[in-house]
């Protein structure tokens, strides 16, 4: 697409988008009276108006039936995490039997670790991405010391090459390869949270299983956000949270995917719980855990309803949208807010654009590495009426959504922060 600098273009893309509708679907919120620019649904996502429509209907339930609510309420609570898995698969990638619902993202990880980081003496290492998510940091640094690891040196954590901003695909694959004897897991963001670079899971997991390793994904920037395969690129596992891209609100149920060739692996090691027991003899109350085929078994509690009832009300909206037509849109919004941002500053004076720049290696965000005054320009933003995300040390974060952001609001941003760095 050959873009133009004007508002007017940006008005006629919006007029000819024909996902336009949906952002009527959603909550926007103000600045001084006003609809905010919200460009931060890579932290939390809007809230849909048929959010409070669905929780409501749990509650009506409740108060009406009770404990008789688990069978005969509209939507049966103990089936409940069955009725988020044909969307799941359809935003990851993978068959109903590989994905569900439950617990909270760094719960789900520690969770597959338990199965998928099964160290011995020859192979103990850890591969991953350095400057991954705070809490992926913490969740290694404790498995490997849990297992009697140190991890300063069970675990490998890759750094672009000198000068550059992201990790190059080949280098991933060449680091894997150099530790293969030792390696027991490759652990990836699948879009990582600070620089917004999508990695390849399909090379970083054939690479991983060449080297006799397993494979795993922290989607929680990826979900929703850009096209995933899981079952056909092989990965072992992945977990996500649902309350960034998924639009499921704060603190919402975060998923899991193990792939089907784990499915009936029941002396894979894990920790259970009685929601992953054979649900025809869940009420048994026997001794001796069974579990489930695929990820269902490894829950551990019952669904949590309210919050499952945001989620549903969340994947109907991706369901009716399409992950495929989301992502069309996405690559023409955020490549017109890059086209913006490098007629500002073509040079690189006064920022620099961390993302690569190639669209299959990006999702919705971008990255702007401030050079001078980053803060002060960040808050300039946020006067303004944009809700963007500042990261240490110096890094403005905006991810236009292409569910509810439009290409007017990109043109506006882009007005705003031209005025701020030139303040």
């Amino acid at each position: 697409m050959n873009f133009i600098n004007s508002l007017s273009f940006a008005r006629q893309l919006d007029r000819t988008d024909p996902l336009k509708k949906f952002r009527n679907e959603f909550l926007l919120p103000k600045v001084n009276k006003k609809p905010a620019i919200y460009f931060t649904g890579n932290s939390l996502g809007l809230q849909p108006k048929s959010t409070k429509k669905f929780i409501n209907e749990e509650l009506q339930d409740w108060a009406k039936l009770g404990v008789e609510g688990h069978v005969h309420s509209r939507r049966p609570w103990l089936y409940y995490h069955k009725f988020t898995k044909k969307a799941l698969a359809q935003l990851v990638g993978a068959k109903p039997l590989e994905v569900v619902a439950m617990n909270q993202l760094t719960v789900n990880l520690h969770l597959m670790m338990v199965s998928f980081y099964r160290p011995t003496k020859e192979r103990f290492k850890i591969i991953t991405e350095a400057g991954a998510f705070s809490s992926d940091q913490y969740a290694f640094e404790s498995q490997l010391k849990w297992h009697g690891q140190n991890p300063d040196e069970a675990l490998i954590e890759l750094k672009p090459r000198t000068g550059e901003h992201t990790l190059r695909t080949e280098d991933i694959v060449h680091a894997i390869e150099t530790h293969a004897a030792q390696l027991a897991l490759v652990i990836f963001g699948g879009v990582q949270y600070y620089t917004g670079q999508f990695f390849n899971i399909k090379k970083i997991t054939e690479a991983a299983h060449k080297a006799g390793a397993y494979a795993g994904f922290d989607l929680a920037h990826a979900v929703g956000n850009v096209p995933l395969n899981l079952h056909r690129d092989g990965a072992d596992f992945a977990v996500w949270c649902s309350y960034k891209y998924l639009n499921s609100g704060p603190g919402g149920i975060a998923g899991a995917f193990v792939h089907e060739r784990h499915a009936k692996h029941v002396d894979l090691p894990r920790f259970s719980g009685w929601w992953g027991h054979n649900e025809k003899e869940r009420f048994q109350m026997k001794k001796g855990f069974v579990p489930m085929p695929g990820v269902d078994g490894w829950q551990l509690s019952n669904f949590p309803i309210l919050s499952g009832a945001a989620h549903l009300a969340s994947l109907e909206i991706f369901q009716q949208a399409g992950i495929k037509n989301l992502r069309r849109k996405s690559i023409a919004l955020t490549g017109y807010l890059e086209f913006l941002l490098k007629e500002i500053d073509p040079h690189e004076t006064s920022f620099t654009i961390l993302t690569p720049e190639r669209v299959d290696e990006r999702g919705c965000q971008l990255s702007i590495f401030m050079n001078t005054n980053g803060k002060k320009v960040f808050n300039t933003l946020t006067k303004a009426g944009v809700i963007a995300d500042w990261r240490e040390p110096n890094v403005i974060r905006v991810a236009p959504v292409p569910l509810y952001n439009t290409f007017e609001e990109v043109f506006r941003f882009a007005e705003i922060f031209k005025k701020a760095i030139h303040r």
